[in-house]
Parts: structure tokens; sequence; C-alpha cells
């Protein structure tokens, strides 16, 4: 059901009814010679051992989207259908990330890392400041969920390396990416190389579950490949995946950074509204919360809405 008279095909695809949320912003984390981090947490009011999805964000256009403040519509909707949703303000924002003179500016990748790590190291501390939550979240089901430049934050977390190295955290159990970077280096135009050798990433070590979201006309300027190329952490990961391939979809999906905002070259309602409930469905099952939810949604998919776009899936290997 859905009280969004824009949505058309989309209301095919299942979803709960949505529960009444909280929203506590801002929470900080202290850190010893930076500012204190910055988060959003969102939740259903009522319910006990909640799944957690950290939400990274990308690095927009827009001054305000690229932090805590940004990406209302996956996370609301989440967190409506029982899930805690914590989202940071990453040090690459431009809004309330770090200096632009520190090392690493403007981009700040490895930062991003460990921004999501420290929210996983205090987790109780997070509660604590968020009155009624404390003692409701479940450590034991997490997950990821990055767009764009989150989705490489992501992808490191969940196990992909770079030059040899590697950022898993085994706390994170499952990931989605949202129009993630594809692989670096010779991928990339020389300039684009240049800039982001970070990018250069061995998706091989994703062994977690991840769900791999792409749109069919997000063709990347830092690329000759085309949308091609937002398809790779799920063509190189090592584990099981999904790929579900939004058909008409750019680089925003919809519009999940932010409604009306210019992330969103293509805004529509519908794309957007499959965005949200099959990557709900997916975290729905892969956190233990309905283990039917993903097969339903992608059946929906298929057999009601297949103008919205396909999914491939990989088994575990």
């Amino acid at each position: 059901m859905t009280t969004n008279r824009l949505i058309e095909a989309a209301a095919a695809l299942p979803s709960p009814a949505p529960r009444l949320t909280l929203s506590y912003s801002p929470l900080r984390l202290d850190r010893d010679g930076l500012p204190p981090l910055e988060l959003r947490l969102t939740a259903p009011a009522e319910g006990e051992r909640l799944p957690i999805i950290l939400l990274s964000h990308g690095y927009g256009p827009s001054f305000y989207l690229p932090s805590k403040d940004g990406y209302a519509p996956l996370a609301q909707f989440w967190a409506e259908r029982g899930f805690a949703v914590i989202q940071p303000t990453h040090a690459s924002s431009r809004v309330g990330g770090l200096p632009l003179d520190k090392p690493g500016a403007p981009f700040f990748w490895r930062e991003r890392v460990a921004e999501l790590r420290l929210i996983l190291d205090r987790l109780q501390d997070v509660a604590h400041q968020a009155p009624g939550l404390e003692g409701r979240l479940d450590p034991a089901r997490i997950a990821a969920a990055g767009h764009s430049f989150g989705g490489h934050t992501v992808s490191l977390l969940l196990g992909a390396t770079l030059d040899g190295e590697t950022f898993r955290d085994p706390r994170i159990t499952a990931g989605v990416l949202l129009a993630a970077p594809g692989r670096g280096g010779a991928d990339l135009l020389p300039e684009s190389a240049a800039r982001f050798p970070f990018f250069d990433l061995d998706f091989g070590g994703i062994a977690a579950p991840s769900l791999v979201v792409c749109g069919s006309e997000d063709a990347s300027h830092f690329t000759t490949r085309g949308p091609d190329w937002h398809v790779d952490p799920y063509r190189d990961a090592a584990g099981s995946s999904a790929l579900l391939m939004l058909t008409g979809a750019g680089h925003g999906l919809g519009g999940i950074a932010g409604l009306d905002a210019k992330e969103t070259e293509t805004e529509s309602p519908d794309m957007l509204e499959a965005t949200k409930r099959m990557t709900l469905a997916w975290l729905q099952t892969e956190l233990r919360l309905d283990p039917s939810a993903w097969s339903a949604a992608r059946d929906a998919l298929r057999a009601k809405a297949p103008a919205l776009g396909t999914v491939e899936e990989r088994s575990a290997a």
C-alpha cells in the first residue's frame, strides 16, 4: 500500500506498511585530534533487537545532501520498516567534513572507512545519546549501504582490497552498493586514473552477500565503459551477490539522495520507489527480518513490473 499518487508500476512490488519512527540528530562521537563525528540515527519508535544499517553518503554536487542530512528517501523508508539507520557526516562532506588543508583532502577515503568503524566500535555510545534506543539495537545484524563514493567506502569494508591492503570489517555481514565506482586504473580515463588512484579496487575479496544496484543510463564521466562500469563489484565479487539493473535510471537512481535535488539527473518517483522497495527486501532477507522478502520482491519485479528493471543473481561459491 502507498499514499504516494506518483507511484505506478512500483506499487506492484511488495512492501510492509510503514511504522512510526524517531530521528535523532546530531549525535556526536568525540575523536582525538579531530572534530566530533556527527551522526543521524533514524529508527522505529517501538521494537527490540533492531537490525542496523550504516548508510554512507556520496560526494555529490550539493552542499548538504552529502552529509547526515541527506538520503532521507532511503533512510526514512528503511527505518519505517524495521531498521535502525545510522548516517555519518563523512570527512569528505562539504558542510561538515574535515578542512581542505588536511592530508587526504578532498576525498578523505581512508577517513571515511575509519568513521564507519568508529560507529561500530561505539554503538553503545550512539544508542546512549538517543533516548529510548539504548538496548534496542542488535549488533549481531549489521549491514552497510553506500551510494556512489559511499559505495567505494562500503566496498572496502565488505572486503575489497587496494594495493593488497584489506579494510574488511567482519561485523558487517551484508552490503548494498548503489551506483558504486567500478574498477580503477586502466578502466579509467587517464585524468581520472591520476585523480582517483584509490578507485583501483580488487573486488574479489568481497565475500559478504552484496546487492549491487545500477542504472542503465549511468554513464560515468570517469570512464569510457558506460553504465557497465558500475557492474564491476557484482561481476568480480567472490561471494554471493545480486545485481539490480534499473531501466532508464541515472546515477541518482531516481532520487535517493534527496527529493527535487540536483543530485538527481533523472527524477523518477517510480524508479525511486523501486530502488527503495527492492533494497528493503534484500536487507530484510539478509538481516533475517523476513527470509522470503527478497524472493517475493524479485519475482514481483519479473512478473508484474519488468519495465522497471532486471535482477541477476549468482550463487555463493
